[in-house]
This record gives structure tokens, C-alpha cells and sequence, in this order.
């Protein structure tokens, strides 16, 4: 089997859908399929012999982000030497428009993933007017899919609202033993010269759309008797960094991008996790601090409420409400058994959710696809080659 990927976003990019492809594209690769992937330039480009990149410049907005400007010539004469079974989409925009042409062009099947309700975003860009074009474009460019694969239940229940067809879950694993409170250490402390005895963690894009605003009231309003206790992390960066940094307390640490096993001592060195946002499709960080053992503080909205186990590994709270999360913040620090029997049971969660488990779904569809298009394809060939024998025959 023969895939092409074509997306708007891939490493060395740090976010969600660019690391979760560098996994989907590691494991094809574990499995003898040859993949092809088709994504904007980068200053730093890596994984050159797999990659075809497209020319770009950075998104005014994500300045982070590149905007591919393709050329459907070069791309439909790359895809033709390739020979793909099967072309994967995973971004609706430029280059996700570039592949879906290009395929349907050269009659090649095609599955897409969808890893962001974008819809949410526009309202925090201040772009509502753009929402009633959204969700009809989204049903258009994916009418033609054999598979739309989506990372939550809820995500596939919103889809299906919307109209779209042929859902299928594929669902996001988690690295046990990079994350895991086994690197718990007071080396965090030390570096950043921490002296509260609990430590908040916050990991993500620090942006409008991870509701940064509710995030910095509760770092605001921390009550008294919590406030001289505590220390935040928040690890991450984005155009809201300096705004941030502003208004955080002094109780505050900013600790910019952290990768690999840096980002699994902050996990495992923290005592709770806060997620506030309500925009979220799955939620990869969420995922990654159950692992690490953390208790976790999240909105009532999107694909986290499946992640964190209301009541058993963390709580859920009502979205975009200060008042909600203070609540929370609060009975953590009055029940500190219950909270840590959370953890606990986080890991436990945590430790089912392998990422060989995860892309054996996806795969196993995908081989599906592949095998009945070539079914297909054998069976017209054998009718043509029938109808002509009936021809010379006659």
C-alpha cells in the first residue's frame, strides 16, 4: 500500500495535528507502506526524502503556521509518479484543496481527518461573520471521502450534526513511559527558583482559542487561602505570550515550548493540571498528564470530557466560567486524598491508550479502502476484457 498525506502543518511545527501525522507517518512506515507527504515549506526543513514541500509563507495570524501556495501542476505530476493507493487529507485548507483536486483528477481514493473545529477559532479572531460560509465548505470539500476520521466521540457527534458522511473514530495514544510520575523531581523548582508548595500546570498554544482569558482570572483570583501555596507553569508559547506575562501574578513561571523529556519532568513535577479550553477536538495534553499521573481541572466541552473521567480522574467544569474552575481549585485543595486517587486513576486510564492501538483503527480502514478500490478495479478490468471477447466473437 502507497499513501499520500497532505496537510497544512507537519514537524518540526509543534502542535496537535503535526505531531500526531509525524506518528501516523512513523507507523506506515513500521508497516512496509510507503507514504509520500506533501506540506509548506520550513526554514528548518527535516525528513527531506519523504517530503515534497510546497512553497509558503507564514500565516499572518500564526505567524508559527505557513501558508502553502501549491501548484496543482508539480502536485498532480509528484502524485502520478508516486502511484498512491490511497491519498490522505488532513487539513481543509490550500494544500488540503491541492490533494483533494489533484486525486479526484487522477481517480484516486480519498480519506481525510478532522482535527480542528475552526469554527470555535473564528469567534475568537473576531472573524463570526466567516461562520456561515464554514461548515458548508467543510461539507463540500468532504463530500467525495471514503473516511473522515475524527478524534472524539464528540467530534463525530458534532460532524454528524453538520451533515458529513462516513465517520470513523481514530482516537490519539499517549507515550507511558516518556510520560510518567516516575520523573518527578525538584529540579523544576530549582531551575526557576520555585518556593509555593504546589505547583499548576498549564501546557498549550497560549492563544484566544485555548481560552487564555479564563486561565489568567483564575491565575488572578486564586482565593486567599490557596494563593500563597501555589506556583504556575505554563508551558507553551503563542501570540498571546506577551499578554500573559503582563497580567500573570508574580506567582507565575512561563516556561516557553518544552519537548520531549523536559516536558515530561514539568508534567511529572506538578501537582495539578488546568485546562480551560472548550475548543478542543481531543485534547493530546490532557492525555499526556493523566500519564503522568496528574489530576486534572477541564472544560465541560469538546473531546478532553473524554479524556479526564468526571469524578474519578479530575473534573469537569463549566466552560468559560471563572467561577467554575475557582470551585474546583478549591475542593482540590480541601480533599487532597480524593485529588490523588485522581491521579492514580488518571495513569491507570492513561496506560490503556497506546498509540499502536491508536493507528490500528485508521490503518485497518484505510487497508479496507485500498483492497475494495483494487477489487473494483480488477472487476471492470475482467468486464471490459469480457466484453471485448464477446466482441471478437461475434
Amino acid at each position: 500500500m502507497r499513501i499520500a498525506v497532505f496537510s497544512d502543518t507537519f514537524v518540526p511545527q509543534i502542535n496537535g495535528v503535526a505531531l500526531t501525522l509525524k506518528r501516523w507517518t512513523d507507523y506506515l512506515s513500521d508497516r512496509g507502506v510507503e507514504c509520500k507527504l506533501f506540506v509548506p515549506t520550513e526554514p528548518d526543513p527535516s525528513y527531506e526524502d519523504e517530503v515534497y514541500r510546497l512553497a509558503s509563507i507564514p500565516l499572518l495570524l500564526y505567524p508559527e503556521y505557513r501558508f502553502a501556495i501549491p501548484n496543482l501542476l508539480r502536485i498532480r505530476h509528484q502524485l502520478s509518479r508516486f502511484k498512491p493507493d490511497l491519498v490522505h487529507i488532513a487539513t481543509p485548507f490550500n494544500v488540503g484543496l491541492a490533494g483533494l483536486s489533484a486525486a479526484q483528477k487522477l481517480g484516486i481514493p480519498v480519506v481525510a481527518s478532522y482535527h480542528t473545529h475552526f469554527d470555535r477559532y473564528l469567534d475568537s479572531y473576531r472573524f463570526p461573520f466567516a461562520r456561515a460560509c464554514y461548515w458548508p465548505y467543510i461539507k463540500w470539500f468532504h463530500r467525495s471521502c471514503r473516511a473522515i476520521f475524527a478524534p472524539s466521540l464528540e467530534t463525530i457527534n458534532r460532524l454528524e450534526e453538520k451533515g458529513l458522511p462516513n465517520l470513523a473514530l481514530w482516537t490519539r495514544g499517549v507515550d507511558c513511559d516518556l510520560f510518567t510520575p516516575a520523573k518527578r523531581s525538584d529540579r523544576i523548582r530549582e531551575i526557576y527558583g520555585i518556593k509555593e508548595r504546589y505547583l499548576f500546570l498549564f501546557v498549550g498554544r497560549l492563544a484566544p482559542e485555548k481560552d487564555m482569558d479564563i486561565l489568567l482570572q483564575l491565575m488572578q483570583r486564586l482565593p486567599d487561602e490557596i494563593r500563597g501555596q501555589v506556583h504556575w507553569l505554563i508551558v507553551g508559547d503563542g501570540p498571546m505570550m506577551e499578554q500573559a506575562r503582563q497580567e500573570a501574578p508574580q506567582n507565575a513561571t512561563f516556561a516557553g515550548y518544552q519537548s520531549g523529556e523536559a516536558l515530561a519532568e514539568f508534567y511529572a513535577s506538578s501537582d495539578l493540571f488546568v485546562f480551560p479550553s472548550s475548543t478542543e477536538t481531543f485534547g493530546n495534553v490532557v492525555l499526556e498528564a493523566s500519564a503522568s499521573g496528574l489530576p486534572a481541572i477541564v472544560a465541560d466541552s469538546g473531546g478532553v470530557t473524554e479524556i479526564v473521567q468526571h469524578g474519578k480522574t479530575g473534573m469537569h467544569v463549566q466552560a468559560r466560567n471563572a467561577e467554575s474552575f475557582l470551585a474546583a481549585l478549591t475542593d482540590w485543595i480541601d480533599h487532597p486524598d480524593k485529588w490523588q486517587e485522581f491521579g492514580v486513576r488518571a495513569r491507570a486510564y492513561a496506560l490503556s491508550r497506546t498509540w499502536d492501538q491508536a493507528m490500528e483503527s485508521i490503518y485497518t480502514r484505510c487497508l479496507q479502502i485500498t483492497e475494495t478500490e483494487h477489487n473494483q478495479l480488477a472487476a471492470a478490468r475482467q468486464t471490459m476484457a469480457s466484453i471485448r471477447e464477446e466482441g471478437e466473437t461475434a
